[in-house]
């Protein structure tokens, strides 16, 4: 659907001027026409920057502004046919595909600024409300968290509000791991494209694929921060250094392992635990267990309790960046 309406709009830019000069001659039509595809170009990419970057309103006022732009621009090319000028100047026909624009353009700008002082706007969307302060709220995704597939389970639950944005790079970096040679990585990128389309089919989860690049920029990291700050979006990631490097580019950034570790339960020391004793700890006579959630426990004097399950007696708790540990003491030996 957007594929099309950037080709309507190409096509539109280019056949109303050819159009309206195919009276005079067929040369001022096909300069006129070629002139109109040449200025269309910049037009979409500055449609499509407004599209990713305003409010509702704000959009709703730049497409009346360009309709009344453009049919101010007809009358006063018409006003300039009646003069006959082609017969002395033969560039009149690109003028008047210069003013075409230039008309449409300034009239839909003058619009746009001043769309909260023109009461019309305010019988659609009125002034001042949350949607128009706000904008739309969009949520980029990076390859690491499709493929780490858990946001697809956190959209479920309804807490990410707002728009998924999938750029077009993020996918291609996502189908080269699919399609490498290293069967590991082949399989993460697969499952990752499989997230993608179970999310897609999921009419409840917004998803929007984004055309915008920045061929100047090789770094995908990069190139999703820059693509944040130009749609003012969050950057959903679980990339420590992606994390950083956007904190300090002032991007909003939703750190999936950050939000696993705030949900787990929190545990205080002196509460009695169930735990399986399944291999050995670093220090002598430690031994290692995990709880549903994946937290450590690190238990003192364990090692001989090996493959059993035990009670213990939380000692003391560690929280680090990777997550939380959790120490503790067989509880008949702490009674003892």
């Amino acid at each position: 659907m957007i594929l099309f309406l950037r080709l309507l709009f190409i096509v539109l830019s280019t056949a109303i001027p050819a159009l309206f000069l195919i009276s005079s001659s067929a040369i001022h039509a096909i300069i006129a026409g070629s002139a109109g595809f040449i200025l269309s170009i910049p037009f979409l990419i500055l449609m499509e920057y407004v599209s990713h970057t305003c409010s509702t309103r704000t959009l709703i006022s730049a497409i009346t502004g360009l309709l009344t732009g453009f049919s101010i621009s007809l009358l006063v090319i018409n006003g300039l046919s009646m003069l006959n000028l082609e017969e002395y100047f033969t560039f009149i026909p690109f003028i008047k595909t210069i003013l075409y624009h230039i008309i449409g353009f300034f009239i839909m700008m003058v619009i746009v600024i001043n769309n909260e002082e023109i009461s019309f706007f305010d019988k659609i969307i009125p002034a001042g409300t949350g949607e128009d302060d706000g904008a739309i709220s969009y949520k980029i995704l990076d390859t690491s968290v499709i493929i780490d597939g858990r946001i697809a389970d956190i959209c479920d639950t309804g807490f990410l509000e707002g728009i998924l944005v999938i750029p077009n790079f993020v996918l291609n970096e996502l189908q080269m791991i699919a399609d490498s040679a290293d069967s590991i990585k082949r399989n993460r990128g697969r499952r990752g494209l499989d997230i993608l389309n179970k999310m897609q089919k999921d009419h409840s989860i917004k998803v929007k694929i984004s055309d915008m690049d920045f061929y100047d920029i090789n770094e995908v990291d990069a190139k999703l921060v820059k693509l944040a700050k130009v749609m003012k979006a969050k950057v959903v990631t679980n990339d420590f250094n992606l994390n950083k490097v956007a904190e300090f580019h002032g991007v909003s950034v939703l750190n999936i392992n950050q939000l696993s570790n705030s949900l787990k339960p929190i545990v205080l020391p002196g509460e009695q635990m169930h735990v399986a004793l399944i291999k050995e700890g670093k220090d002598q006579n430690q031994a290692i267990g995990y709880l549903d959630d994946g937290t450590m426990i690190v238990v003192e004097n364990g090692r001989r309790h090996m493959n059993e399950e035990v009670d213990v007696l939380v000692t003391s708790v560690l929280q680090t960046t990777a997550g939380r540990m959790i120490f503790a003491r067989i509880k008949d030996e702490s009674e003892q």
